[in-house]
C-alpha cells in the first residue's frame, strides 16, 4: 500500500515539474485517475499517450527537440547529402544541402543552450548562448585549418564577426523596434561599451600583422609576421580571459544591473518561461548536437572549392557570407527573441559576445592550433578584409554608444551588411604571389611618380 502511495506522489511530482501541454492541477488529476483505473476507456486516447510520453523523459525530450519545431523539416537534408557526397560528384548540390542541413541543427543548438540557460541566470545565459552559438563556426574552421584552407578559416570567422554584429544585431534592434514602436527600448550601456572596447583591440590585433607585411617592414621576412600574430593571440587570450573574469566574478553587478529589471517583468511572463527539459538534458542535447555539426560539417568544407566553381561564385562570398549565416543561425533566432521581449541585455549578449568571443577568442585559439598543427595560420587577413572589420565596428560602436534602440538603428545595420555582401561578391581573393605582385607594382608607380615630380 505504502509503494502505491509513493508511486502517486512520484508522479505528481513529475508533472508538476514539467508541464507538457496541460495545467498542472489537471495533470495531476489525470494521474490519478491514471492509477486507480488503468484498465478505464480512455486508456488508449490521445490524452494518455501524452502522459506517457511525458513521464518517459527520453522519449518527451525527443518530441521536444527533433519534432515538435517546424524547422526540424529540414533534418533530412544532412543525410541526403552525405549520400549524393559518396554516389555522385556533384560538389554544388553537396554543399548547399550540407548547408541547409546544419540550419536546423544550429537553431536547435541554440534552444538546447536557452534551455541550459534557464539554470544560469541572465549573464551566464549570454555567455552560453555565445558560446555554443559559435560551435558550429569552430568545427567548420577546424575541419578547414586541418585541410590548409587557412583564407577560408579567416574568412569564415570574419564573416561570424560581421554578421552577428550586423545582420543579427540589426534584425533584433528592428524586430524589438517595431514590436515595441511606443517606447524606446534600453540597454547597459557601459557593458555594450566594455565590448566595443574589446573589439578595437581584436582589430588592433589583426590590423598589425597586415600593416607589418603590406610595409614590407619584416625583420625576417616570411616569419615575422607569424611570430607577431602568435604572441598577439596569447595576448588576445589573456585579454578574453580577464574579461570573462571581469564579467562573471569581480563586476557582476555592470553586468546585472538592468538584467534585474528585466527579471522583474519575466514574473507577470507566460507559461512558456519555463524550461522544458532538464538542464542535464540540454547538457546531452549540446553533445549530441555538436557531434552531428561536425560530421555535416566536414562534408561542407570539402565541398566549397567544388560549389564554387559549379555555382560560379567566389569563395570569398561563400565563407563570408554563406556559412556565418548558416552557422549564427541560432544567435540570429535567439537574439530576435529576446529583443522582441525587450531583453536587449541578453540580445546583446548574444550579438555582440559573440563577435567579442569570435574575435578575442576563436582567432587566436585558430592561430594557437595552426601553431601545433604546423600550418601557417596568422592574423593577416588582408587590407580588404581588415578594413571592412575595422568600418564595421566603428559603425556598431556609435550605435550603442547612446545605451537605446530603435528600429531605425536596425535597419541601417541591416542595410550596411547589405553594402559588405555585395562588396565581397565582387570581390576576388587573389593567390598570395599575384597579391603581392600587385602591391609591389603599385610601390614602383609610387616611386617613379615622385622621381618624376621631382625632376
Amino acid at each position: 500500500m505504502m509503494g502505491a502511495v509513493e508511486e502517486k506522489v512520484d508522479h505528481l511530482e513529475f508533472d508538476e515539474e514539467i508541464p507538457f501541454h496541460a495545467s498542472q492541477s489537471t495533470n495531476k488529476i489525470h494521474s490519478l485517475n491514471f492509477e486507480t483505473s488503468p484498465l478505464s476507456n480512455q486508456r488508449f486516447s490521445a490524452s494518455w499517450v501524452l502522459r506517457k510520453v511525458n513521464r518517459v523523459s527520453i522519449l518527451r525530450s525527443m518530441y521536444i527537440v527533433l519534432i515538435r519545431a517546424k524547422i526540424n523539416v529540414l533534418l533530412p537534408f544532412g543525410p541526403l547529402a552525405i549520400m549524393l557526397h559518396y554516389l555522385t560528384n556533384k560538389h554544388g548540390w553537396v554543399f548547399i544541402l550540407s548547408l541547409v542541413g546544419i540550419i536546423p541543427l544550429a537553431e536547435r543548438l541554440g534552444y538546447a543552450t536557452e534551455q541550459l540557460a534557464f539554470f544560469t541566470g541572465p549573464t551566464v545565459g549570454g555567455l552560453l548562448n555565445a558560446t555554443f552559438g559559435n560551435a558550429t563556426e569552430m568545427i567548420i574552421s577546424m575541419y578547414a585549418l586541418n585541410n590548409g584552407m587557412i583564407r577560408v578559416v579567416q574568412q569564415s570567422l570574419l564573416g561570424s564577426i560581421l554578421s552577428n554584429m550586423l545582420l543579427v544585431l540589426g534584425c533584433a534592434f528592428f524586430c524589438g523596434g517595431i514590436v515595441h514602436h511606443h517606447k524606446v527600448q534600453h540597454f547597459n550601456k557601459a557593458a555594450a561599451i566594455v565590448n566595443s572596447g574589446l573589439l578595437l583591440m581584436a582589430v588592433m590585433g589583426l590590423m598589425f600583422p597586415a600593416v607589418l607585411h603590406f610595409t614590407h617592414t619584416e625583420a625576417h621576412k616570411g616569419k615575422s609576421e607569424i611570430a607577431l600574430s602568435r604572441v598577439s593571440s596569447c595576448i588576445m587570450l589573456v585579454a578574453y580571459a580577464s574579461y570573462l573574469f571581469f564579467q562573471l566574478k569581480s563586476q557582476r553587478n555592470l553586468y546585472s544591473s538592468l538584467d534585474e529589471g528585466t527579471e522583474n517583468n519575466e514574473e507577470d511572463s507566460d507559461e512558456d518561461e519555463v524550461p522544458e527539459i532538464t538542464h542535464w538534458e540540454a547538457i546531452g542535447w549540446l553533445a549530441v548536437l555538436t557531434l552531428w555539426i561536425s560530421v555535416l560539417s566536414g562534408y561542407l568544407v570539402d565541398a566549397i572549392q567544388g560549389a564554387s566553381d559549379s555555382l560560379n561564385m567566389p569563395v570569398a562570398f561563400i565563407s563570408v557570407i554563406l556559412l556565418p549565416i548558416v552557422g549564427n543561425a541560432a544567435e540570429h533566432a535567439s537574439a530576435i527573441m529576446f529583443a522582441m521581449k525587450d531583453k536587449l541585455d541578453i540580445t546583446l549578449g548574444v550579438a555582440i559576445g559573440s563577435s567579442t568571443q569570435i574575435s578575442m577568442f576563436v582567432i587566436p585559439f585558430c592561430v594557437i592550433v595552426g601553431w601545433f598543427m604546423d600550418k601557417p595560420m596568422d592574423l593577416n587577413f588582408q587590407l580588404f578584409e581588415t578594413a571592412t572589420l575595422f568600418i564595421t565596428v566603428l559603425v556598431v560602436a556609435f550605435m550603442l554608444q547612446e545605451g537605446q534602440s530603435n528600429y531605425f538603428k536596425g535597419l541601417m545595420l541591416i542595410l550596411c551588411y547589405l553594402i559588405v555582401a555585395a562588396s565581397f561578391f565582387v570581390h576576388v581573393d587573389p593567390s598570395n604571389g599575384e597579391s603581392w605582385l600587385a602591391f609591389d607594382d603599385i610601390l614602383i608607380i609610387l616611386d617613379l611618380c615622385s622621381i618624376y615630380s621631382k625632376a
